[in-house]
């Protein structure tokens, strides 16, 4: 699943709309709409986004037999 697609379900989840979610973390709902389009997000924003949502940001390499890195 790719980046954009998790943040959707994170707003959907925290019932919060695009809009609001971009003006929490400083930005315009144009500005974050493009970010969205292309998918490009460092991980400082990813911990800005996961932060106004109320969520943890998570980020782990699973292989095949269960082992997280």
């Amino acid at each position: 699943m790719d980046i954009p697609t998790k943040i959707k379900l994170a707003e959907t989840y925290a019932k919060v709309s695009e809009s609001e979610l971009a003006r929490r973390v400083g930005t315009s709902p144009q500005a974050f709409g493009q970010r969205m389009k292309t998918g490009k997000f460092s991980s400082a924003d990813l911990e800005k986004i996961a932060s106004a949502l109320g969520a943890e940001l998570v980020c782990v390499f699973k292989f095949p037999d269960g082992t997280e890195i």
